[in-house]
């Protein structure tokens, strides 16, 4: 099978026919047609993240249809159509599995990181962590679902059920499935971009945000609550300082830059600070079946499998607007 990967960090992936892998005991073989890329397969490909699996195939937006069933596999069919996310697989027995916070699982295994991802023809997954998708969504357009939207819409309810007004710092995959569940849930959304980045302050506008602008502004009213998707921890004290009394700033990303020192009163009057780690599979059917509820418009920038390289280099330049999507089939 063709697949793209990455040897060492900092690499360029490589173009490279892999034998088709086997399904074994409870997974199954995926023909992939889709795989988004993600802002995590970046920070893999830039060496951000600690001691992946090398060589590794990256990429955990897969779309694609079950091909063949490992032995006593159940749950899907020949043929049915999965998205396999992040998560690859948790040990089930560590306290945090036990205590139903699998995302925080002490052995876990994860997509496109510790074992081959979808940026390839063909992958396994295990059935377990695979997840049946919506109808009204093409392969494209679910592909970005699997991770900006779990782990979007996981920062999402981690911000609170009462935050009226929701801000988004870093408007891009995530940041726009977030904005729309938010507006369609009767959130007034304040989208901060790039200083500057108009087509991401535009697109903000089109999905209903009240107000879009850079993230070098202060909103017009204070927030209730903030997500941070942009990888820069400079923004934390800048929505600190955005948010209200008891406010909440959740941080949504995986990697993020070093945070600045900043005074105590930002933090003062009760405002939370927290992160966001993975996702669990309950995250995913509760995102799978919002998304089928709002007809969330994924925005998309597609490209071949073999252009896996420029897809990542434009979102590390900030090129792309919405999501870039690898088209395999």
């Amino acid at each position: 099978m063709l697949a793209m990967v990455l040897d060492a960090p900092g690499q360029p992936l490589s173009a490279r026919e892999l034998p088709l892998p086997e399904p074994g005991p409870g997974e199954v073989l995926v023909r992939v047609s889709a795989c988004g890329v993600c802002r995590t397969d970046l920070h893999l490909a830039d060496g951000e993240l600690p001691e992946p699996r090398l060589p590794i195939v990256p990429g955990h937006e897969i779309v694609g249809t079950v091909e063949s069933p490992g032995a006593g596999t159940s749950g899907f069919a020949l043929g049915d159509r999965v998205g396999v996310p992040w998560l690859g697989a948790t040990c089930g027995t560590c306290p945090s599995c036990r205590s139903g916070r699998e995302n925080l699982c002490d052995r876990p295994l994860f997509t496109g990181y510790t074992r081959d991802g979808g940026f390839a023809e063909w992958a396994v997954a295990d059935a377990r962590y695979c997840f049946p998708l919506p109808d009204g969504y093409d392969d494209v357009a679910a592909a970005p679902l699997l991770c900006a939207g779990l782990i979007g819409h996981r920062a999402y309810r981690l911000a609170g059920d009462l935050a009226a007004s929701l801000g988004i710092y870093g408007f891009g995959a995530a940041a726009h499935i977030v904005a729309q569940i938010a507006v369609a849930e009767g959130r007034e959304v304040y989208a901060f971009t790039r200083p500057g980045d108009t087509a991401a302050q535009e697109l903000a506008s089109r999905l209903g945000c009240a107000w879009a602008g850079g993230s070098d502004q202060l909103p017009p009213v204070p927030l209730d609550a903030a997500i941070i998707f942009a990888p820069v921890g400079a923004l934390v004290p800048a929505a600190l300082g955005a948010v209200g009394k008891g406010g909440t700033v959740v941080c949504g990303g995986i990697h993020m830059s070093d945070i600045p020192a900043f005074p105590y009163r930002l933090l003062w009057e009760e405002r939370v600070l927290r992160s966001v780690a993975n996702l669990t599979r309950q995250d995913g059917f509760e995102l799978l079946a919002t998304a089928a509820r709002h007809r969330i418009r994924t925005e998309t920038t597609v490209y071949p499998l073999l252009d896996a390289n420029r897809a990542l280099d434009d979102l590390r330049s900030g090129r792309l607007v919405g999501a870039a999507v690898l088209r395999v089939r």
